[in-house]
Formats: structure tokens, sequence, C-alpha cells
């Protein structure tokens, strides 16, 4: 491994152990309710893949940060360590989530090129990283017509915000990243792919969010959103 990959390892451990200590105060000291402080901890740690493009140039690298946390997150959901994440009701999600960017990542992402699909895999982890937050922030605060399917109980307004949240993050991400010194060889697609692409994207995430049980949306919904990018041809 080169110097910059070490560097580039050790920025990242240490963004994730300010992240969750951040939360941890703001739960401990400043009274944050735990579902807010765990979902400002889901979007930090979703908004890192940036951080990942930005300093690594090599896939099987830059997808270490991720694998490791798979293993760490299970260690802080089994035994509750930082209460800003996980309470004694909370789902395993972080773990399905560092497991998602891990798998997608890998698959999709060569930095190198000669192609790169790393932008599918990036919209598909923000539709998780703002969809998912900010559709459970919704529902919890002001959402009042719930439903069913199977296991899952969401809330329509819930459902809504999913949607709007989604399709804006992978639209900005689909337009804005592909050519950029963060993916150099990444296809550049035409304005109206890119919005079909988003919006299908987004319609996809909320309802694969919607049958998701016990935070397995955290594995299914980026993975399902990055492959109707990947399929575009993002």
């Amino acid at each position: 491994m080169t110097t910059s990959e070490w560097i580039g390892l050790g920025i990242s451990y240490a963004y994730a152990i300010g992240l969750l200590l951040f939360g941890e105060v703001l739960h401990r000291f400043a009274g944050l309710p735990a579902d807010l402080t765990r979902k400002m901890i889901h979007i930090g740690a979703g908004m890192w893949v940036f951080g990942i493009l930005a300093l690594f140039d090599r896939w099987e690298i830059g997808i270490i940060p991720f694998a490791t946390f798979i293993f760490v997150n299970f260690i802080l959901y089994r035994y509750r360590i930082v209460r800003a994440m996980d309470r004694e009701d909370s789902s395993p999600g972080t773990i399905y989530f560092a497991l998602a960017i891990t798998l997608i990542f890998a698959f999709l992402w060569r930095p190198q090129g000669p192609v790169d699909r790393g932008v599918a895999a990036t919209a598909g982890v923000m539709a998780m990283t703002w969809g998912d937050a900010l559709a459970a922030l919704t529902g919890q605060r002001i959402g009042k017509r719930r439903y069913t399917i199977g296991q899952s109980t969401r809330t329509l307004e819930g459902s809504a915000m999913m949607f709007a949240a989604s399709a804006i993050a992978m639209l900005l991400t689909m337009l804005f990243l592909p050519g950029s010194a963060w993916a150099p060889f990444a296809p550049v697609a035409d304005p109206i792919r890119v919005v079909g692409a988003a919006f299908l994207g987004a319609a996809v995430a909320t309802a694969v969010e919607a049958v998701s049980p016990h935070g397995t949306d955290n594995l299914s919904v980026p993975v399902a959103a990055a492959a109707v990018a990947f399929l575009a041809g993002i």
C-alpha cells in the first residue's frame, strides 16, 4: 500500500470515530433523542463515500473502511456501546448499511478506469443516506397515515419524503459527479436520462423501503437504487 492510501485509511477511521463521538455527545450532554442522533450519524456515514472517492485510487483499498465497519457496527449493535446510535429496540441497520456500501462499491467502483460505474453506486448510497433518514424523521414526527405491508409499517408522509429526498439526492449525484475529479472515468449521461433514472430509482427505493422489515432496507434500498442507475447507463 502507498503512503497516500495509509493516510486515506487514517482519515477515514478518524472521521468515523469523530462522527460517533459527536453523536454521543449530542445525545448524552445536549439531550438530543437517540432517533435523531442515529440518523445524523447515518447521514454522516453515508456522505463519507465522497471522502472515499477523493482519497483512494484503488477500489480494493477504498472499500476497506466500510468493510471494517461491518464488524465494528456489529460489536456496537451487539453490546449497545454507542447509545446515540443503538437503543434497546434498534435494528441492525447500521451493519446492513456498511455491508451494502462495501458490496456495491466493490462491484461498480473502478476509479482507474477504463469505465467507472461508481456514480451508480454513489447514487444508490445517497438514496439511502438522505431518503431513509428524512423519511424516518418525517414519519416519526408528523406521520399520520400508516400502512402495513408484510412485517413493515410505514407512513404515507414518510414514504413521500423518501421519494422526494431520494430523487433529489440521486439527481444531484448523477448530474455533477461524472467527469469530475472524483469520477473522471464515469460515463456522462444526457440530462434527460439522468432525470429519468433519478425518478425511477427513487420510486424503486421507496417501494423497496416500504416492504423491507427491521432495518433490512439499509441493505435493499442502496442495492436497488444503484441497480436502477447502473441499468440506466449511469
